[in-house]
């Protein structure tokens, strides 16, 4: 499938000049920056310089004093209470996260609570209400889940059980009745950032906590690794606070990772280096980044839940010891290995059934139901399969009386808002603008399977089913020094709102010594016709069907992330080609 190439529109050329000037550099890095909404000195600092003291006052939220009176409550009249979590990264870690810092004041009075994705689904449960009322839990903390609750904190207040809600999805037209709600997005919250992940709002409870009982502030951020784990893991946007928190996170990650990550991360060859004796001095063989959050550790701390029982996950992060730590991390990489294993089978099943049927073939969106699916995995098919025809996709199965699926969609298309109108065929419905979740009766499927292919029908333009790839800057290959690449390293953490810049550069050829390497991957060593002296290496994976063409010595245009590809404790810049054109 060819991909669209869009290039960005360049920033005020005055603006561009200022920034240039005031922070010397060059107008290309700029341009970058100005795309980033970034116009002033002041704001080129925050950007560059992100700062803890950058972070909003916590009591900013809206229920946030509530919460925090609550829990206080709870600490001085010795009341036992339960940290409720969803059972993906998120959940577990922002579950890890509170339970931490909670647990000094509740000892042997605490517990946390993920319910079984298959037994209870996801979210608030009648099932983990009636634990907590029968366990004499008084207090109830819900992370990442909850805000559509309505009526099962109604049946918790019957049980006389309290709740705090802290959540970061769309909340619904009735906010549940629970002690407090915690949930920038809601209507009513003045909150000045509004995309926090759950473990992000966790944080901002127990830093309101800390501040409440005039603890120091660094008490609290020895726990943004957890935080930056989960910024990563559910793919919010890397832009004001959690830019922060993400850059943060990934210093504590870097520089001092708690036994549970470091664990996990063996597994994913990423270790300490083998010269240094002391594990408080040593550090890992390489820098983490966002992407290695999200495909090196999201998946292993995610494989618990879609296998097992995601309290596993917890149990690990909240490790204190690296000898438990690693058992834990073990009997989850075989639960990683055993859910690699599943998903290309069902992925290879799903793409057999889509050839199958020419309708569904033609269709602009894919509805797929296999009663045997395995409901742990179907989120992760369903992104494969939007990755091969890249076009909104929903994949169900069968899981306690119910069909539940995961649905997954393409650029500028809102699949929530496209569920949310089939809401009347639905029994529960969440999520976000690129990834949902959701379930309905068997009866109601064929209805929904046309109601959902007709929306998308009526408002995802053809356009929007094609790939897309956006170009923030066309530069040569002489404008890539070591200046340029020292300034642009600042730009990270990248991720959604702050992505690495893709650059585009014309007229490349071969030097002669390109060639195919691995599974139809390219290394590439390039160099414009415009100026033979500079040569620079590269990589295109999946792209060796170029090859012929460019061993000809005919010219072409890429487009391409500037990247640090380390080998034998060597750096060397290499340009990660994401597509090829010829002219």
């Amino acid at each position: 499938m060819e991909n669209r190439w869009i290039l960005k529109q360049a920033g005020e050329p005055q603006v561009i000049k200022h920034l240039a000037e005031v922070l010397q550099i060059n107008e290309h890095l700029a341009n970058l920056l100005t795309q980033r909404n970034i116009a002033t000195f002041d704001e080129a600092k925050y950007f560059f310089r992100p700062q803890l003291s950058h972070l909003h006052d916590p009591f900013l939220m809206k229920d946030m004093d509530k919460a925090v009176s609550r829990v206080l409550q709870a600490i001085d009249e010795n009341e036992k209470i339960l940290i409720y979590g969803d059972y993906d990264v998120d959940g577990t870690t922002a579950v890890a996260l509170v339970y931490s810092y909670l647990k000094k004041f509740f000892k042997k009075r605490i517990e946390f609570y993920i319910p079984d994705r298959y037994d209870e689904g996801y979210g608030i449960s009648y099932k983990g209400i009636d634990y907590a009322a029968e366990t004499g839990v008084n207090l109830v903390i819900a992370l990442d889940c909850g805000i559509k609750a309505v009526e099962k904190i109604r049946y918790a207040n019957e049980r006389k059980v309290d709740f705090i809600i802290c959540d970061h999805h769309r909340p619904g037209d009735e906010l549940p009745p629970a002690v407090a709600v915690l949930d920038s997005k809601r209507a009513d919250c003045d909150y000045p950032f509004k995309e926090l992940s759950g473990a992000g709002v966790g944080f901002k409870l127990i830093s309101a906590l800390a501040q409440k009982q005039n603890e120091p502030e660094k008490l609290v951020y020895q726990y943004l690794d957890l935080v930056a784990v989960s910024i990563a893991a559910d793919i919010v946007p890397i832009t004001g606070e959690n830019r922060v928190l993400a850059y943060y996170g990934l210093k504590l990650l870097n520089t001092k990772p708690r036994p549970g990550f470091e664990a996990v991360l063996n597994y994913a060859n990423v270790v300490r280096r083998k010269e240094e004796e002391k594990r408080e001095n040593s550090v890992l063989t390489r820098e983490l980044t966002i992407s290695d959050l999200v495909f090196l550790i999201g998946p292993r701390i995610n494989a618990a839940g879609r296998i097992e029982k995601a309290s596993d996950s917890v149990r690990l992060l909240i490790a204190d010891k690296m000898s438990h730590a690693q058992k834990l991390a073990e009997a989850i990489n075989d639960l990683n290995t055993e859910r690699r294993s599943l998903d290309n089978q069902i992925t290879e099943e799903a793409l057999a059934m889509l050839e199958a049927d020419k309708e569904n073939r033609k269709a602009k969106s894919t509805v797929l139901y296999n009663e045997n699916w395995h409901k742990g995995v179907i989120g992760i098919v369903a992104s494969r399969l939007t990755d091969t025809y890249y076009r909104p996709t929903i994949i169900l199965t069968r899981s306690n009386n119910l069909v539940t699926g995961s649905a997954r969609s393409v650029k500028n298309f809102d699949v929530y808002d496209a569920i949310d109108q089939c809401s009347d065929l639905l029994e529960h419905f969440g999520g976000h603008k690129y990834a949902a979740g959701l379930s309905m009766k068997e009866e109601n499927l064929e209805r929904f399977r046309q109601k959902f292919h007709e929306y998308v029908r009526n408002h995802c333009d053809d356009e929007m089913l094609i790939p897309e790839i956006e170009i923030d800057l066309k530069i040569n290959f002489g404008d890539i020094d070591a200046k340029f690449m020292r300034i642009l390293k600042q730009f990270s953490p990248f991720g959604p709102g702050n992505m690495s810049p893709v650059f585009q550069t014309d007229q490349v050829i071969d030097t002669g010594r390109s060639r195919i390497v691995g599974k139809n991957h390219l290394k590439l060593d390039l160099m414009q016709t415009t100026s033979r002296s500079q040569a620079f290496s590269g990589i295109a994976f999946q792209q060796g069907e170029h090859f012929e063409r460019i061993r000809s010595g005919e010219a072409f245009s890429i487009v391409y992330h500037l990247e640090e590809n380390e080998w034998q404790n060597r750096v060397t810049l290499q340009l990660n080609v994401k597509d090829i054109k010829f002219n």
